[in-house]
């Protein structure tokens, strides 16, 4: 064996220039174990902490035991500062009942740096039962950790109703733990294993990382739901313009087509009114209302077809037209037919003659008892009536013939009408689609720049977390080693070889690591820039 070193517990070499303090010697053992761990940070200090929970008599066994070892320092919780830790623990709990998970909470948070425990049952006096109390806390405490199932227990009266305190056991006690040669070993010791556990836990939160699996959780979401709220919107928006289109293009035909009944039923009323002079000025008058009716069926489509911009939200200036479609209008068919003529001719003579003689057989009878003057002038009125008759007839049947014929051109003239604002109708709805297609596709790929500079800035963060994740990962693997190995020295030392399954941080403990956003790639080393967290 190399001289100025000796076997210490757990089979390390410790400095023989260490071994009188035992402080020092623990550092050393911890640091051949584990090299490059930083020691606690905390400063001993010679004093005895008596802690426990409320009504408890914590105050009353303090004052007991300053009394009986005024050569020793006795504090309660509130009188340390931060850092500071006691050379003992003094625990005292009400014989009034059994030990609560949160008495255990405050016993460890007590003791989180000091080995030395003594278990106090105060108000022995009124509870005569403590003894039992006393053995179900122990109980409770060894079950709770086995380091406390070697701690001491006592029962106390501090501040009895009748008689003396007593507090003989606890000082006792008290004065058996601080007079242990190895109670400062057993403290540092105590103090390396908490050190120990909090740099093992730190790297299992770094891994776990609640906190950044929430958020990574909370960006997936929120990508997920960016993602698809902009396919709902384009798939809304594209749904939205084709039942737009649709409805204008319905309405705007219904409206061209009740527009040509209208302007028809007109022509064909002011057609039928007409008389011989004027039928002449009725194609232009027909021509202005056609002209009139095409200029009104494309204002109406242009202020739908905005109606329907506005109603998807996106601007929309349609191509003028260069001029108004054009009705085809053929002439009025007002030219003399010769057969016809001749058959109204015909039936006119006919008739005025059937008048004629129909009038001269009345007027016959008459003559003959009349002068025979008077019967000459009846006769020629005979022949003027059936005359006037004749044209009179040949004259009305012409007109109504003509009035027929511009009733027909009307109806044809109103169809050609239709179909030119049908055409219209269709033509600048086909225009006003195309133009809004381009803008919603514009608006489309506007909102998905805006989408992918939020899903690239959530996968950037993703990424980050996911590095992070893999930092703390590397940094475990390669610091738990020692920590491990310190750990089980500090231990065995203390008599709890081993480490627990609840505290082992093997490797692979990282299952739950951040995944990698799936719409990028990743480069470098997620460990190239791991730090210890010692």
């Amino acid at each position: 064996m190399v001289p100025g070193l000796r076997l210490a517990a757990g089979r390390v070499l410790v400095s023989g220039e260490t071994s009188d303090d035992p402080v020092a010697a623990v550092d050393a053992l911890v640091a051949a174990a584990g090299p490059g761990l930083d020691p606690p940070a905390i400063q001993r200090c010679d004093v005895v902490l008596v802690t426990g929970p409320w009504m408890a008599g914590v105050t009353a066994v303090t004052d007991a035991l300053r009394k009986r070892l005024p050569q020793h320092k006795f504090v309660e919780s509130t009188d340390l500062e931060p850092g500071e830790v006691p050379m003992l623990v003094v625990f005292v709990v009400s014989a009034a009942a059994n030990l609560t998970p949160s008495d255990c909470a405050l016993l460890d948070a007590a003791t989180e740096h000091t080995d030395a425990v003594v278990g106090v049952v105060s108000k022995i006096d009124v509870h005569l039962n403590w003894r039992d109390i006393v053995a179900a806390n122990r109980d409770s405490l060894g079950t709770h950790a086995p380091r406390y199932g070697r701690a001491p227990w006592v029962g106390v009266a501090a501040l009895p109703d009748l008689g003396e305190p007593n507090v003989d056991e606890l000082v006792d006690a008290v004065s058996a733990q601080l007079n242990d040669p190895d109670l400062a070993r057993r403290n540092r010791l105590r103090a390396w294993e908490s050190r120990l556990q909090t740099v093992a836990r730190r790297f299992d939160r770094e891994v776990e990382g609640s906190g950044r699996r929430a958020r990574v959780e909370a960006l997936r979401e929120e990508r997920s739901t960016a993602l698809q709220q902009r396919r709902q919107a384009k798939s809304e928006r594209t749904i939205t313009l084709r039942s737009q289109i649709q409805q204008a293009r319905v309405a705007l035909s219904h409206s061209a087509r009740n527009r040509c009944a209208g302007v028809r039923t007109e022509l064909q009323e002011y057609a039928a009114g007409l008389s011989r002079r004027n039928m002449a000025g009725f194609e232009a008058v027909t021509r202005d209302q056609l002209d009139g009716v095409v200029a009104e069926v494309s204002e109406s489509t242009d202020a739908q077809l905005a109606e329907v911009a506005r109603a998807m939200d996106v601007p929309m200036e349609l191509p003028p037209l260069e001029q108004l479609p054009a009705v085809d209008v053929s002439p009025q068919p007002l030219k003399s037919r010769r057969q016809e003529t001749w058959l109204m001719i015909l039936l006119g003579v006919g008739f005025g003659l059937g008048v004629a003689l129909t009038l001269s057989r009345l007027m016959s009878g008459l003559a003959s008892r009349l002068n025979p003057a008077l019967a000459v002038v009846a006769a020629l009125a005979c022949v003027a009536i059936s005359v006037g008759l004749t044209f009179m007839v040949i004259n009305i049947r012409a007109l109504l013939h003509d009035r027929a014929l511009l009733d027909r051109w009307a109806g044809d003239v109103t169809a050609s009408l239709q179909s030119v604002a049908e055409e219209l109708v269709a033509t600048r709805v086909l225009v006003a689609e195309s133009v809004l297609s381009k803008a919603l596709l514009a608006q489309d790929e506007a909102e998905n720049a805006e989408v992918a500079a939020s899903v690239g800035v959530i996968d950037t963060e993703l990424r980050e977390h996911a590095l992070a994740a893999a930092r703390a990962s590397a940094a475990r693997d390669r610091e738990m080693p020692a920590v491990t190995a310190a750990l089980a020295a500090v231990r065995a030392e203390l008599g709890e070889p081993g480490i627990r399954e609840d505290e082992s941080h093997s490797a692979d403990a990282g299952g739950d690591e951040i995944e990698k956003p799936a719409s990028r790639s990743e480069d470098g080393d997620p460990s190239g820039s791991s730090e210890s967290l010692l």
